[in-house]
């Protein structure tokens, strides 16, 4: 990571002593951020700064909140200093305590050329993080550098991604958890060296069979967030089962050859990590929903024993016509996943969705995805949405994502009860769900039921110790909705990071309780990491029934500073 000061040569012409001052107080802003992301600072150039890390994640996580907390350490009068940073991955030679080569030479060309305030990463550290990033980035296209042979793809930061349902970016690393009974993780399939093209239909199978095994009611599954992030860390199913408090581990290896798939499965106890038992499915691929299944009752049967009792399972989803389309519907959730980082990866997941339709025009899952995917894209069509997320209701009342993606448009068109009804029956279609859970939760302090959101945020914690930062900051909303305006701040100050909602409520509390100047740096904080957000922009997104409480929010948060 490179970073520099914006401007810092015209501030020494116009006062050095001033201008040394605040680059001490910057550097130590720096020292403290690259030590808290486990950085080193390896060399300084005057305003310049160049840090190593262990995890790009951990880089571009550091650059972000440099850029955040600088604008909250000047007085209001005061026009705070602005950084630009380049980022890039590469391998280096060591001298001494300083690193040198290509890859820091590039990283600082990078800088050189970012726009002011502003984070650039070249395409080679963008293709590590992009299926984990916390932040949407903006495709710059291929930049030529000096003293490089070829062009360079490059991206800059646009802002956090807000509530995906497939971004990871977890509350804490890890913890030790008590394992809960009838408790299993189902990690990310793998794929064989050179197959990587196939990688979207082994991660989408991880998912369907995270989905099929939440209907049983007596079988906990961890979320596909928190293993999802232990995938990345190649963790052992002994430490996965210390993480995440389950009892048993799923791993598993996909290949597709021409007409014929291939699984191999290999299930852990977690206490000593032995195998408890293996097998190896080969089979049309055609018959691949047929392999869902049987994977399924294997695992379930293992786990807590056989299930035919169906009050202890929930209605199951229907299953798609043909193969192509659900081949074209895991394709889209691929896509999708990689759909609020770049806003090309959305329009990606909607064509694929939309292909899957063609292909079966009575996939309900696929009309449901075809929604979510497309709530991201600028030019969403809310009518439209409403429309296919109610077809998909009509094809499979079963389906959970269905039924919470439709009480999500129900409370963006004020109709509260709906919204709570379909969020609760979408619990009860995937009891063990931890984020749909958590956003329920988000659905009930919007309806008024603060105390209930309260609830079900315990539960979806104890059900994922990993629950992304977006799930875990509505208990601060929750309790700012109960006006316990301290045990607000204190919920908010837990979290792993700050979001730019989690820094405008927290400003809000602080209002309420006439701390103005904590609320204002906060506010600008909230704004640096987001320069498009207003008032206007961020309360379209707060639905509250209470309309004085939505209005005092508003009030708040325009007198912290947020413009309108």
């Amino acid at each position: 990571m490179v970073g520099d000061i914006v401007g810092y040569s015209t501030m020494m012409e116009k006062s050095e002593e001033k201008t040394f001052a605040r680059l001490a107080a910057c550097q130590g802003l720096i020292s403290e951020k690259v030590g808290s992301f486990d950085g080193r600072i390896f060399n300084r150039a005057g305003d310049a700064t160049l840090a190593e890390f262990p995890s790009p994640i951990n880089a571009l996580r550091c650059a972000v909140e440099i850029g955040v907390a600088l604008a909250g350490t000047e007085g209001p009068d005061v026009e705070p200093l602005k950084m630009r940073f380049g980022l890039h991955l590469s391998d280096v030679a060591v001298h001494g305590d300083d690193l040198v080569g290509d890859g820091v030479n590039l990283a600082a060309r990078i800088q050189q050329a970012a726009a002011p305030g502003s984070v650039w990463v070249s395409g080679v550290l963008f293709d590590h993080i992009r299926r984990n990033s916390p932040f949407i980035f903006d495709d710059l296209g291929e930049r030529r550098f000096k003293n490089l042979s070829e062009p360079m793809r490059v991206y800059q930061v646009r802002g956090e991604i807000g509530a995906h349902r497939l971004q990871s970016a977890p509350t804490r690393s890890s913890s030790e958890t008590t394992k809960r009974p009838s408790s299993v993780a189902i990690m990310p399939f793998r794929v064989s060296a050179g197959d990587e093209d196939q990688r979207f239909l082994a991660e989408g199978l991880s998912e369907e069979l995270i989905v099929e095994l939440g209907r049983f009611r007596r079988l906990s599954v961890a979320s596909r967030s928190a293993v999802f992030a232990l995938a990345e860390a190649k963790w052992d199913p002994v430490g996965v089962g210390g993480a995440l408090g389950v009892r048993y581990v799923l791993d598993g290896h996909v290949r597709k050859i021409g007409k014929t798939i291939r699984v191999g499965l290999m299930l852990s106890e977690t206490e000593a990590g032995s195998v408890v038992w293996s097998d190896k499915i080969s089979r049309p691929f055609e018959d691949l929903w047929d392999v869902l299944d049987e994977m399924v009752s294997k695992i379930a049967a293992t786990v807590v024993g056989r299930m035919e009792d169906a009050s202890i399972v929930a209605a199951r989803r229907r299953a798609p016509d043909n193969i192509e389309a659900f081949e074209c519907l895991l394709r889209g959730i691929d896509h999708h996943r990689l759909g609020g980082v770049t806003d090309e990866n959305a329009r990606e997941a909607v064509k694929w969705f939309s292909t899957a339709i063609r292909a079966d025009p009575n996939y309900a899952a696929a009309y449901a995805w075809r929604v979510c995917a497309a709530s991201w894209l600028p030019e969403f069509d809310l009518e439209a949405g409403e429309r296919d997320i109610r077809r998909a209701l009509e094809l499979d009342p079963c389906d959970p994502e269905a039924n919470r993606i439709l009480g999500f448009v129900a409370l963006l068109k004020s109709n509260f009860d709906q919204a709570k009804s379909l969020s609760l029956r979408a619990l009860e279609m995937n009891p063990t769900d931890a984020y749909m859970r958590a956003r329920s939760a988000a659905v009930m302090t919007y309806a008024g039921e603060p105390l209930r959101s309260l609830s079900l945020l315990d539960e979806a914690e104890a059900l994922d110790p990993l629950l992304p930062v977006w799930c875990i900051e509505e208990r601060g909303v929750a309790l700012y909705a109960l006006e316990r305006y301290r045990e607000a701040l204190e919920a908010f100050g837990r979290l792993v990071f700050q979001t730019y909602r989690s820094r405008l409520y927290s400003a809000a509390a602080l209002i309420a309780l006439d701390c103005l100047d904590e609320a204002r740096k906060l506010a600008n904080e909230a704004i640096a990491g987001n320069p498009s957000l207003t008032t206007t922009s961020f309360m379209t997104k707060e639905w509250y029934r209470d309309l004085e409480r939505r209005n005092v929010l508003q009030e708040r948060l325009e007198k912290a500073g947020l413009p309108k």
